[in-house]
């Protein structure tokens, strides 16, 4: 799962970008609205945190830019403004939700999770590929009746392989959507993840490689 938290305040975005990423997704930041707006022509995401009152670019304009694309984000306004009118002003320039700070944070990772889910291109709760089924919201990965005892990144690699399933993924695919944009293309961290969750899952083996193309579960 990609995330954009954009957020002008620097101690807030970052923390709650660590607190996403403790939670397996891969979180982008953009303190002011003109980087915000770059980061979302480059990279396609799942769900973008937005605050409203930004420098740059006005937090509404950008998140009337991103209902206007065709692959859109899901997008969660998460600002000091939480009356009930500056939430229907939010909701109709085409935020899909809206959370007044100060928040609980257990409840803007739910809230996350929840706007994932409900993209058009999501499947349902449950994921299956390979004999392998995966609960993102409860975060259990079974097979064949025995539950998987996997780290973050493992659970978000092999949840973007069962969702890509049957097709591949390349190596730079899945940094972009399992880490984030400071992710070094030239490492080989996809590889020793891959390693690493092909061990867990056992046998037979259910993750093949083709070279120049990519992985895939299957």
């Amino acid at each position: 799962m990609r995330i954009l938290v954009v957020e002008d305040a620097r101690p807030l975005a970052d923390v709650v970008a660590e607190g996403l990423r403790d939670q397996g997704m891969a979180v982008d930041l953009a303190y002011d609205g003109l980087s915000a707006a770059a980061k979302l022509d480059l990279t396609a995401y799942d769900v973008v945190v937005l605050d409203r009152d930004l420098p740059g670019l006005h937090g509404d304009t950008i998140c009337q830019m991103t209902t206007e694309r065709e692959d859109r984000p899901m997008v969660l306004m998460l600002t000091a403004a939480g009356s009930a009118d500056d939430r229907v002003s939010g909701l109709t320039l085409g935020a899909d939700d809206y959370l007044a700070k100060p928040f609980h944070f257990p409840e803007l990772v739910l809230r996350v999770q929840a706007l994932a889910r409900r993209r058009p291109d999501v499947r349902p709760r449950t994921l299956r590929a390979a004999g392998v089924e995966l609960d993102p919201l409860r975060r259990i990965a079974v097979r064949g009746g025995r539950r998987l005892d996997l780290s973050v990144k493992e659970f978000a690699l092999l949840e973007a392989l069962i969702r890509a399933s049957p097709g591949f993924l390349s190596a730079e695919r899945l940094l972009e959507r399992v880490w984030d944009e400071h992710a070094d293309p030239f490492t080989n961290t996809v590889a020793v993840t891959i390693g690493r969750l092909r061990r867990k899952l056992g046998g037979p083996p259910v993750i093949t490689t083709t070279p120049g193309v990519g992985y895939r579960i299957g």
